[in-house]
């Protein structure tokens, strides 16, 4: 994945694309597409040399040891957390010592949940202990617990036409994997669905095309006017035996305790650094991913990887003496998994120079073997974006893919700049 991002990078600041104009806008210059189209393959030694020193050269697996010692030190980094902010500094002082430039912290306000003990224990039709995770954001219930009989549903849908049966009782949903933006709305909604119907709380089938038994924790949003009720998710082995038991028409009985609790909302950074232009210093080329991870693991993949990743072709860039037309800016934002809430900030402080950004990215899908780029932007910007990527033949990595979307930079695509995402 690196070499994708890193030569892409490389070669977009290069470009003498409109004198320092966003790619998106329609006006890409004076210049024929003809002439874009030359330059840009007149960088293809810039492009192997970028190749050669990330895969096969000194620079070979350095984002990974890098992300290893992090990772092991600081472990868990959820928003609001010591360890996030331990890691920001950590961090800070990374890019320091790595000879970027520019290298600050832009204050923000993160909020602070913490999980506590939980557990659900089925008491009817048998007794069965089971795994979950409470969901981000999500009240904690009494001491005691709440004991209640069971609603399993299949959709939203549902909900709404049995909603006299789900009056003081648990809602379970069971909603079949669709693809993660659309099944994924059962996590963000299902508290408040349930809820507007007198449900006492809601468990959610993990949002996941598969399972080994494993819950999956993620943000929930709750809503002005609507009671709040404990959520968490649960395996979808369980969601499932539910489903059965409740056709056979069993009566099912689950005590749910959960410790969470919301703090009033903590200070943190995003993470700053850049190779600053050489051209047009004042335009910007945006490189990102989020710091911050759940409490239940190391996030190595979501979405240490991705921040590390986008460090790296700053340090490329840098090892190799080039230095770009434009500024290219990381960013490692703060707070991302409770719904991207040190980008929106980022964004309010830096959008009165919107039309500075040539282009935002972010790598935030995951750390795999790279397919290509997924870009949202006019149909000339794609054009130019496409050329570039011919440029990663030599690694057959060249597919320019649409949709390019993620929490973090979803604010640019409405203001009209452009953006791309790693897949």
């Amino acid at each position: 994945m690196e070499f994708l991002l890193f030569t892409f990078v490389g070669v977009v600041h290069l470009l003498s694309l409109s004198s320092g104009k966003s790619i998106y806008k329609n006006d890409i210059s004076r210049r024929t597409f003809q002439e874009i189209k030359e330059e840009i393959a007149s960088y293809g030694d810039v492009a192997k040399a970028i190749i050669d020193l990330a895969v096969y050269g000194k620079a070979q697996n350095r984002s990974y040891e890098r992300l290893a010692l992090l990772v092991d030190t600081v472990g868990p980094r959820p928003s609001g957390s010591r360890s996030l902010e331990k890691a920001i500094q950590i961090m800070y002082q990374n890019l320091r010592e790595d000879g970027l430039e520019n290298v600050h912290l832009e204050p923000v306000k993160i909020p602070h949940w913490e999980r506590g003990e939980e557990s659900a224990v089925m008491l009817e039709p048998r007794i069965h202990r089971m795994a979950i995770l409470g969901l981000g954001s999500s009240i904690g219930t009494p001491p005691e617990g709440i004991t209640a009989e069971v609603l399993v549903v299949t959709s939203f849908e549902e909900l709404q036409r049995r909603a006299p049966e789900a009056r003081g009782k648990i809602v379970v949903y069971n909603q079949p994997y669709v693809n993660y933006s659309t099944t994924v709305q059962y996590r963000v909604q299902g508290a408040v669905e349930a809820a507007k119907v007198g449900a006492l709380a809601s468990l959610i089938r993990s949002v996941a095309s598969f399972s080994i038994y494993s819950p999956h924790t993620g943000i929930q949003e709750y809503q002005d006017g609507v009671p709040k009720i404990p959520t968490a998710c649960i395996t979808v082995e369980d969601a499932e035996m539910m489903s059965r038991m409740a056709s056979r028409g069993n009566r099912i009985v689950i005590q749910l305790k959960m410790g969470a609790k919301n703090y009033p909302d903590a200070d943190s950074f995003n993470t700053v650094a850049e190779i600053i232009g050489s051209k047009y210093p004042e335009q910007v080329v945006l490189v990102s991913g989020h710091l911050d991870s759940w409490d239940v693991g190391q996030g190595a993949m979501d979405d240490g990887g991705g921040a590390f990743i986008s460090w790296e072709a700053l340090s490329l860039i840098k090892d190799l003496g080039l230095r770009p037309k434009r500024t290219l800016r990381l960013v490692l934002w703060t707070a991302e998994e409770q719904g991207g809430v040190g980008a929106f900030q980022y964004y309010l402080l830096h959008q009165a120079n919107i039309s500075n950004y040539s282009l935002v990215m972010e790598s935030d899908l995951g750390t795999f073997l790279p397919s290509g780029l997924q870009f949202t932007g006019s149909d000339k910007a794609r054009a130019i974006v496409e050329e570039v990527m011919r440029l990663l033949q030599p690694v057959n990595v060249t597919r320019v893919f649409r949709a390019g979307e993620g929490t973090d930079i979803n604010f640019w695509i409405q203001a009209g700049v452009p953006v791309g995402t790693v897949r």
